[in-house]
């Protein structure tokens, strides 16, 4: 006596999910743990965990800040590039900013919230104003030059809104009104330029709709290529970055020796110790993973702060 056709199938799905459990429940598991433990990738597959005076401080994969309970960078040590994942390398909350090189008008906070202490949670920075205001910043703990092309000397995307007739590319040949979007009135006392194309340029007010006119970033007269390099103001698309290029690092040298005491040139030459080249000798560029300088900062010239 044959089965009804819906118990065989009933055991035939029974059966497929039985082998499956196996196969890819356990089995496949199993295989990939055991791969894991072969000399080698043991290391890796537990994390990349890094040790200093017998205790683990970090991970060879994953960024750390270097800061104090302020978040003010401490000056003996090597700074990391910045985060977006979470408060700063959460790897629970790995992300980028999602923003791009088109993102460059603020969002301005209302001044009533700001005047009363408090923080306006729909305002936001452009991609462009957070490198200008990482980039001066960096310049100013570096002793450095932090200017940025298109950035104002205050740390904002330099970029106006020009109103008037437009020609057929678009252009505004004589404008009849100039405002600097990212400059908002009562925050700072004068716009980055005073005149565009003969009009005075105005501060931008809260809540005025500036969306009619041509938005027109500025370069300014920063150099071309900027001190401060370009891993120093963007964060990571992971927001985990262990690493820093070689130029982020060695513009630090001068700030690290001077607060250890040390030759600068002993610092710079434990920079190049600690370099990394590029993977498989083609892929990408040299690099530092921050935490092992720092460590072997900490080991050749310790400090008792």
């Amino acid at each position: 006596m044959r089965m009804p056709i819906w118990i065989r199938r009933h055991l035939a799905a029974a059966r497929a999910l039985l082998v499956l459990t196996v196969l890819l429940g356990l089995a496949y598991p199993l295989a990939v743990f055991a791969v894991a433990q072969l000399p080698g990738l043991n290391d890796k597959a537990r994390g990349s965990y890094v040790t200093a005076g017998g205790r683990t401080v970090g991970s060879a994969l994953i960024g750390q800040s270097f800061t104090d309970s302020r978040g003010n960078p401490l000056k003996r040590y090597f700074q990391s590039r910045p985060s977006n994942a979470g408060d700063g390398y959460d790897p629970t909350a790995t992300a980028a900013s999602n923003l791009g090189p088109e993102d460059i008008v603020d969002t301005l906070p209302d001044p009533a919230l700001l005047a009363a202490g408090k923080q306006d949670e729909n305002a936001s920075q452009s991609l462009l104003t957070q490198v200008c205001a990482r980039s001066k910043a960096i310049g100013e703990l570096e002793g450095a030059d932090g200017s940025r092309p298109f950035c104002t000397p205050s740390g904002v995307g330099a970029v106006l809104a020009v109103f008037g007739s437009r020609t057929a590319t678009g252009d505004v040949p004589h404008p009849t009104r100039v405002v600097s979007l990212n400059e908002q009135e009562g925050v700072v006392k004068a716009p980055f330029v005073a005149a565009y194309k003969g009009v005075r340029v105005e501060l931008a007010r809260y809540g005025e709709d500036y969306a009619k006119g041509l938005v027109v970033p500025i370069k300014g007269r920063a150099p071309a290529r900027p001190a401060v390099p370009a891993d120093a103001v963007t964060a990571s698309g992971s927001g985990l970055d262990p690493h820093i290029s070689p130029a982020y690092a060695h513009l630090q040298a001068t700030r690290v020796a001077a607060a250890r005491g040390v030759p600068v040139a002993d610092v710079e030459r434990l920079i190049a110790s600690n370099e990394e080249g590029r993977t498989l000798g083609f892929m990408g560029e040299p690099v530092v993973n921050v935490l092992k300088l720092n460590i072997a900062l900490d080991a050749r010239y310790p400090t008792r702060q």
